[in-house]
C-alpha cells in the first residue's frame, strides 16, 4: 500500500461524519487491514469519558495515555485496569502535570462551562511532550445534540540555556451538530480541522511552560472556532437564505402589479403635461 493510497484514506475520513468515526474507521480497516496500524495512528477520535474510582472524577481516553489495555488517570497518576509497569511521567514531570491539569481544568470551565478536560504529559531527551484534551458534549437534549472534541499535542524542546524554549503546537477540532424540530426537520452539521504553529518563547517564573501553552492553546482554539463559524455556520446560513425567501410567495406579485400601476399614472400624467 503506498503512501498516496493512505493520504486517499485519511482525506476521506475527513469528510466522513465525525459522530461516525469509529465505525467508518472498522469499516474502512476491514476494506484495506494492511492499513490498519497507520490509520489508527492518523485518524483522531471522539475522546471518552470514563471515571477515576480512587478521586471521584472523570478524565478523557486517548492514545497518549494508553499503555496496552489500560489507561492512566491523570488524578491518580494510577492504570485502569491496574497495571504495575505502566509508564509514568518523571518526579518532576509529574508536578508540572498536575499543574497543567488544574490549570486546563479552571480553562475549561471558564470557556465551555461544563465538559471534561484531562492532560497528559511525557519525557523527551531535551524535553518533554504532552496533549490536552477536552470534551463538550450536549445538555442530552432531543431537540439539539452534538458534541466539541479539541485534541492538543504539545512538543517542547527545551534550550541549554534553560531560559527559553521552542513550542510545536497541533491542534485538531471535532465538532458536529444535529437539530430534530417539526418545523425545520433533521440537519446534520460536522467536521474536524487541524491546524499547526511553532513558537519561541522565553521561560521564567513569570512566564513558565503552562503559561506559554496555554497562551498557544488558547488562540488556536479562538482562531478554529473563527474558521469554523464562518465554514460551517456561515456558509450553511448562506446556502439556506440562498435557496429559501423570506418574503412570502404573494408579495413579489403585489410589488408588480404596484410598480405596473405605478407606471400607468405616470404615464398618464406625463401625456396630460
Amino acid at each position: 500500500m503506498t503512501d498516496r493510497e493512505l493520504d486517499h484514506a485519511l482525506d476521506l475520513m475527513r469528510r466522513l461524519p465525525p459522530q461516525q468515526i469509529e465505525k467508518n474507521l472498522c469499516d474502512l480497516i476491514d476494506l484495506v487491514p494492511e492499513l490498519c496500524e497507520d490509520l489508527l495512528s492518523s485518524v483522531d477520535q471522539p475522546l471518552k469519558i470514563v471515571r477515576d474510582k480512587v478521586v471521584g472524577k472523570d478524565y478523557l481516553l486517548c492514545d497518549y495515555n494508553r499503555d496496552g489495555d489500560s489507561y492512566r488517570s491523570p488524578w491518580s497518576n494510577s492504570y485502569d485496569p491496574p497495571l504495575d509497569d505502566g509508564a509514568v511521567p518523571s518526579d518532576n514531570l509529574r508536578k508540572l502535570e498536575i499543574e497543567a491539569n488544574s490549570a486546563f481544568d479552571q480553562y475549561r470551565e471558564m470557556y465551555y462551562e461544563g465538559g471534561v478536560s484531562s492532560v497528559y504529559l511525557w519525557d523527551l531527551m531535551h524535553g518533554f511532550a504532552g496533549v490536552i484534551l477536552i470534551k463538550k458534549a450536549g445538555d442530552g437534549s432531543k431537540k439539539i445534540r452534538g458534541c466539541w472534541d479539541s485534541i492538543h499535542v504539545i512538543e517542547v524542546q527545551e534550550k541549554s540555556s534553560g531560559k527559553n524554549a521552542h513550542y510545536k503546537l497541533t491542534s485538531t477540532v471535532m465538532l458536529w451538530l444535529q437539530t430534530s424540530k417539526e418545523a425545520s426537520g433533521t440537519m446534520n452539521l460536522g467536521g474536524s480541522l487541524t491546524r499547526q504553529v511553532e513558537s519561541d518563547c522565553a521561560v521564567s517564573e513569570s512566564s513558565p511552560h503552562i503559561v506559554n501553552i496555554g497562551r498557544m492553546v488558547e488562540e488556536m482554539e479562538n482562531k478554529i472556532r473563527s474558521t469554523l463559524n464562518h465554514i460551517y455556520f456561515g456558509k450553511t446560513r448562506d446556502i439556506v437564505n440562498g435557496l429559501r425567501s423570506y418574503a412570502q410567495l404573494q408579495d413579489p406579485t403585489k410589488q408588480a402589479a404596484f410598480k405596473k400601476d405605478l407606471f400607468q399614472a405616470l404615464s398618464s400624467r406625463t401625456q396630460a403635461q
